[in-house]
């Protein structure tokens, strides 16, 4: 599945709380987001508007690595 190219950081905070994310600190632009489950694990989104390509690649791929599911079947539950 391809990558969305208009998403802004705010509209991958969203999809990332339905996932199971919550917001555990912000510093400037950047909001720390932390899930418990399955594992603790922690990811740093910018709130630019839009989110660069390789940044949002480079956080839905260590998203799906924590999460333990390939890219594309995240992409697919986030956006399909």
């Amino acid at each position: 599945m391809r990558l969305p190219r208009d998403l802004t950081g705010a509209e991958l905070i969203k999809t990332l709380v339905n996932l199971g994310y919550r917001q555990t600190r912000q510093t400037g632009s950047h909001v720390r987001l932390t899930c418990e489950n399955p594992q603790q694990h922690h990811v740093t989104v910018p709130l630019h508007d839009p989110l660069r390509i390789g940044t949002l690649s480079a956080i839905l791929g260590d998203v799906a690595v924590a999460q333990g599911v390939e890219r594309d079947v995240l992409l697919k539950r986030l956006f399909g």
